[in-house]
């Protein structure tokens, strides 16, 4: 499939383009469990539209789904923001927050490269991560600004469902579409340019 470079989005009217395989699958996995955590982002989606922040909508989510214990991983290079965030979600929910250190455990046990050349550096642990917050018990997992590849090592250790606050982006601030929503990042930097332009940016007459 090629969605992406769809103009048309029929599938917003009921239309199926995916030779059944889609509606298959969604018949078969939105049961228990699943069913109510689509339900609850289904209404947490409705209900707030242009109306809640992220880090509020996921407290929403976070309520209608029961959630007691809120789990919160983060990369120790949003230390500061993990502190609010923190203290945030802990005015409505039991807040359990892990590091993505955790553990101290070094990157030679690996074979892992250091980035600072020090003699010893700590890897980050999202495996260890996801083990503490199943072992609190948490009933939602929120992650804020792991690593690339380290993210998906979260996602498929966690026992809780997870949900992301925030995408690391060293370069843009964690705002990682600002490549994309920027002409000259996606010119200059990703070699993406408009159907009516050339590699070099120009504009093409034809």
């Amino acid at each position: 499939m090629r969605c992406a470079e769809c103009d048309h989005r029929r599938c917003e009217v009921g239309e199926d383009c995916s030779a059944g395989l889609a509606p298959k699958v969604a018949g078969e996995t939105y049961v228990g469990d699943d069913l109510r955590l689509l339900r609850a982002s289904g209404e947490v989606e409705v209900e707030n539209y242009l109306a809640a922040t992220r880090i509020e909508e996921i407290t929403h989510l976070a309520k209608k789904l029961g959630a007691k214990r809120l789990g919160l991983a983060f990369c120790i290079g949003l230390a500061e923001e993990a502190r609010w965030v923190s203290r945030y979600y802990g005015k409505y929910f039991e807040v359990h927050s892990v590091c993505c250190k955790v553990g101290g455990v070094s990157k030679d046990e690996f074979g892992l490269p250091h980035l600072r050349g020090e003699d010893r550096e700590s890897t980050c642990n999202p495996a260890g991560q996801a083990a503490v917050l199943a072992d609190a018990g948490t009933d939602l997992n929120v992650v804020l600004g792991l690593c690339v590849g380290h993210d998906s090592q979260f996602y498929s250790s966690s026992v809780a469902p997870v949900v992301t606050l925030a995408a690391k982006d060293r370069v843009l601030a964690h705002n990682p579409l600002g490549a994309i929503y920027s002409r000259y990042h996606r010119e200059a930097r990703l070699g993406v340019f408009d159907d009516d332009e050339d590699d070099a940016g120009n504009i093409n007459d034809d």
